[in-house]
């Protein structure tokens, strides 16, 4: 049977060996997610690489579990390159546990809408997993929404060795501390608040003018997944070194995650883009404009908004033309970096707003200088 081609907007790298203890293969078998991640970025397929195994053999949760879970967000996105990835995995990895259907649903709900739990479900979910794990369920649920449409939008196929090669599980330590009905601080956990407070202390800042994010006190309490997914991907650089290259404009990146979390309905997400459109300089009249319709959109921007909206809505149904539409506009690893930001907020969307967490104050008080006293209780979806 003829293999799919793989897709030419994102080409395999020729050879890429993730950090050993970082993979899940061999290192003559590097899935073609990660080749096709480091055709635009070694750096950013490495990180990926220990992502994809913190996610789903640290936190507290067993990994049995977890990829209950990713199947079901996997089958909900059409997703079939990552469904085949997690099935193949599933078999082999051992354990169960009594709450897999409960957390199942959870991703489930959670999947279909950034606020599609309901207050009945999220106190059942309560009633069997403490405040952490609760935590940790949903960093599970969005990075599987991210992980499902980053495949998709690679436009990667399930290799051939799948069905022949067992992949490399490592063993999995589960806390005793998780058998507590209420969450117990971890030694981690207070060592990555302690750096954040740290930080802050400093007059360090992110790109948006908040100190310390709520989304980063709420994602602290899974401190060995937060690291994987803040310093993996969002991590400040040393002092002295040099900054990273802008390859995207910082102000189409947030276009692209304002369209997101627009189209997912996020609250706290949009009013985070807001802030950063504002503090990019973005005037107030275009931010009124982008409310009724893209016109006030450059074209590439519209290029980017376009194959964002397609990815967060329906991304079984992406295709290469869309792929190929975003190319023209973003050629090589330019393409990578819009498709990055639109999968996480694919995550952030999910966390932020799945589980209420409240927006900052800063973000508030912008959005109320742009929009007058229109400040929603939920991101308006286009």
């Amino acid at each position: 049977m003829m293999r799919l081609r793989q897709s030419p907007v994102f080409p395999l790298a020729p050879s890429f060996a993730p950090v050993s203890p970082d993979s899940l293969e061999s290192a003559d078998r590097v899935p073609d997610y990660l080749k096709a991640t480091a055709g635009a970025s070694p750096e950013a397929a490495a990180r990926l690489a220990k992502l994809v195994r913190t996610v789903l053999f640290g936190g507290t949760l067993p990994a049995s579990l977890k990829l209950a879970m990713g199947a079901q967000v996997a089958q909900q996105c059409q997703a079939h390159y990552a469904l085949a990835h997690i099935q193949r995995l599933a078999k082999v990895v051992r354990g169960s546990d009594p709450r897999t259907a409960l957390a199942t649903r959870y991703a489930t709900d959670l999947t279909r809408d950034v606020h599609g739990v309901s207050d009945e479900a999220f106190n059942v979910i309560n009633t069997r997993f403490n405040d952490a794990q609760v935590v940790e369920l949903t960093m599970v649920t969005c990075f599987f929404n991210y992980f499902s449409r980053l495949t998709i939008g690679l436009g990667v196929v399930p290799e051939p060795w799948l069905a022949t090669s067992p992949p490399q599980v490592p063993s999995q330590e589960i806390s005793a501390l998780t058998m507590a009905r209420v969450a117990l601080a971890s030694d981690a956990e207070l060592a990555m608040a302690g750096a954040l407070l740290e930080r802050a202390k400093s007059g360090a800042a992110n790109s948006l003018g908040i100190g310390i994010a709520n989304s980063q006190r709420a994602m602290v309490r899974v401190p060995d997944i937060y690291d994987a997914w803040m310093g993996g991907f969002g991590a400040p650089r040393a002092a002295g070194s040099p900054p990273a290259p802008v390859i995207v404009p910082r102000t189409t990146m947030l276009q692209v995650s304002l369209a997101v979390s627009q189209a997912n309905g996020c609250r706290y997400c949009v009013l985070h883009q807001v802030q950063g459109l504002r503090r990019q300089g973005v005037e107030i009249g275009k931010l009124l404009a982008l409310e009724k319709s893209d016109s006030a959109l450059s074209p590439d921007e519209k290029a980017a908004v376009d194959f964002a909206r397609k990815l967060t809505k329906a991304p079984g149904t992406l295709t290469e033309a869309d792929r190929a539409v975003l190319q023209k506009s973003f050629p090589g690893p330019a393409a990578f970096e819009v498709l990055h930001q639109t999968c996480r907020f694919a995550f952030m969307n999910r966390f932020t707003d799945g589980l209420r967490l409240p927006s900052e104050d800063e973000a508030v008080k912008t959005y109320r200088e742009v929009y007058g006293g229109n400040f929603p209780e939920k991101g308006k979806k286009n």
